[in-house]
Parts: structure tokens; C-alpha cells; sequence
């Protein structure tokens, strides 16, 4: 069902290391994403981690979030596909990526994610990282972009949030942060990792 998509994915990460896709999975998904993560009630503060440990900070991070599971249904609608997107990794690039974890994120009005790589240089466990966006009608004016900068940190692109966009990066290769925004925004963020089964 999406050979096609991930082939254009695949290519992009050999040739350039990340890729913005609009429109990327079946148009109504999003909305039924956003309406599940509206429905939960356990979200938590993110946290950072640093030297080994994981730890709340405030003045770098306000995000809050809420893992995905299979559930038989929308979460495992999105899930099957970054299951699907793993296998074609292995299969076409030898990534040799173990397992997909993900989580909802809400930013509400102001909340922020500093410049972060996703994984510790020269380090096996976050090696591919991928951002879907829930948000119907965001525009320019709401804010709330994630920016993606070169490892020289050199700006590469301002990606506006809204619905249906998809972003693959290498983790450990492009330092990116999320602005503030100017209204409640919903994504999911996830890695692909090789240090657990």
C-alpha cells in the first residue's frame, strides 16, 4: 500500500538525510489521531535526557506527551505503517532497526522544544526519527514550527505543522527545536532504534 512512499522516503535519507512529505497518509487519519489523543487524559510532562538519565526541564522542554500502543485501531492504523517503513529501511538500507516507539505531544499555547539532536552522536539507539502533524487548518501565523538545522547548524527548513505532514530524519544527524506556538498543537514523534528488541 505504500511501497511508493517509502521508496521516496528511502531515497531521501541515502541522498539528503531528511524529508518533508505533505499529504502524506490517507487524508481523514489525522483527524481520527488528534481525536483519540483528545480523548486521553494521562498526558504527561516530556522530559530530557542527559548523561543517562531522564529528567523534566522546564526552561528547555514543555511539552507534554502520551506513548502510542496497538490498539486494533487508529493507533495501530499509524503504527502499521512505521512498521512497514522499518521493514523497507532494513530490507533496501541494512539500518538493522530493532523496534518503533512513538509518542502523542501536545504544545499548548507558548510551549516550546529547544535545539536537541534526537540521539547522542556515535551512539546506537535513536536512528531514525519521524514527526507526523495532526493540526487541520494551521497556517503560518499560528507558529509552532519545527526547524531543522545541519550538523554545522545551518539552517535547513521551517516546517509549518499542519495536518497530514510527514518528516524523516536521521537522528542523530540534523539538531532541530520546535517554536512556540500560538494555539494548541498535536503531532506524534517517534524513533526507529537498534538497542532493544
Amino acid at each position: 500500500m505504500y511501497n511508493k512512499l517509502y521508496e521516496s522516503i528511502t531515497d531521501a535519507l541515502v541522498h539528503d538525510g531528511y524529508v518533508v512529505i505533505e499529504n502524506a497518509l490517507e487524508e481523514e487519519l489525522p483527524k481520527e489521531l488528534q481525536q483519540f489523543a483528545k480523548s486521553q487524559s494521562d498526558f504527561k510532562q516530556a522530559g530530557i535526557s542527559g548523561a543517562g538519565d531522564l529528567h523534566v526541564d522546564s526552561t528547555r522542554r514543555t511539552d507534554k506527551i502520551h506513548w502510542l500502543d496497538a490498539d486494533g485501531a487508529v493507533q495501530s492504523k499509524y503504527l502499521d505503517f512505521a512498521h512497514g517503513l522499518q521493514e523497507y529501511l532494513n530490507r533496501e538500507l541494512y539500518l538493522g532497526l530493532s523496534y518503533y516507539e512513538a509518542h502523542f505531544a501536545i504544545y499548548e499555547e507558548g510551549d516550546f522544544y529547544e535545539t536537541h539532536l534526537d540521539a547522542f552522536k556515535n551512539s546506537k539507539n535513536r536512528v531514525v526519527t519521524m514527526v507526523y502533524y495532526l493540526n487541520e487548518e494551521w497556517g503560518e501565523d499560528d507558529d509552532g514550527e519545527l526547524v531543522i538545522y545541519d550538523e554545522n547548524e545551518k539552517f535547513l527548513a521551517k516546517v509549518i505543522p499542519k495536518a497530514n505532514t510527514l518528516i524523516v530524519f536521521m537522528s542523530e544527524k540534523f539538531p532541530h527545536e520546535v517554536l512556540a506556538a500560538k494555539r494548541k498543537r498535536y503531532s506524534i514523534a517517534g524513533w526507529f532504534r537498534v538497542d532493544k528488541v
